[in-house]
């Protein structure tokens, strides 16, 4: 049955995304470059595949389910060492998708002094942010796109405020062309601590997906 506003709740149903940019970019280029799909994951595309999920689990219409917070977190590499990766152009192609989607982009220095580089400081971050936001402004519904198991204590204090955590989740492997394995897993853990796990790739490969204006609209080529 789906709410449409004759019960005693609040009809709207306040989402706030959060996004683990590496993995975002980790799943999206898997689906450019190595799944059939061959077309990367839009923010607004998934956004509105969101809109659907909490619609389908809270049982509500998809006109009440609206996010009203979006906030992506990744490290950033400094402008020289941008310049000499000729990463510029991306990453400026990269702040304008977020900006016409309506998400708020965090970037924190990358650790230049290791190699390969790492990002550091992004989960906790991210973390920090999500808790301060469903505390001081609250929501209903806190969809995490997110592997790690790092983000289980989020997971767990945002549950003990009474918001119920979506985890969008990714289980993939593959051989590239050279026979090297390739992985991208969410934690267990984490998948356990959510109150609605959607594991995208099963979402994308459904037979009942073909076709699906949602599924399909997730990428673009």
């Amino acid at each position: 049955m789906i709410y449409t506003g004759s019960d005693e709740r609040s009809p709207l149903v306040r989402v706030a995304v959060f996004y683990d940019g590496s993995f975002f970019m980790a799943v999206s280029n898997y689906y450019r470059y190595v799944h059939g799909r061959k077309a990367n994951i839009t923010f607004t595309g998934f956004q509105e595949f969101v809109r659907h999920k909490v619609s389908e689990k809270e049982q509500r219409d998809v006109a009440f389910c609206q996010v009203v917070e979006s906030h992506f977190f990744r490290g950033r590499f400094s402008l020289t060492a941008a310049k000499a990766a000729n990463a510029l152009e991306s990453d400026r192609f990269l702040d304008q998708l977020l900006m016409w989607a309506g998400i708020v982009s965090h970037y924190y220095p990358m650790n230049e002094t290791k190699t390969p580089p790492e990002e550091q400081g992004i989960d906790v971050w991210l973390a920090l942010e999500a808790y301060d936001l469903a505390v001081h402004k609250p929501f209903d519904v806190l969809v995490l796109f997110a592997g790690d198991q790092d983000f289980v204590p989020l997971a767990r204090k945002v549950n003990g405020i009474g918001t119920r955590v979506m985890l969008i989740a990714m289980d993939s492997h593959w051989k590239d062309t050279t026979g090297k394995d390739h992985t991208i897993r969410t934690s267990q853990a984490l998948i356990e601590e959510a109150s609605y796990p959607i594991m995208l790739n099963q979402e994308v490969d459904s037979r009942t997906a073909k076709g699906d204006r949602i599924i399909d609209g997730l990428f673009q080529k």
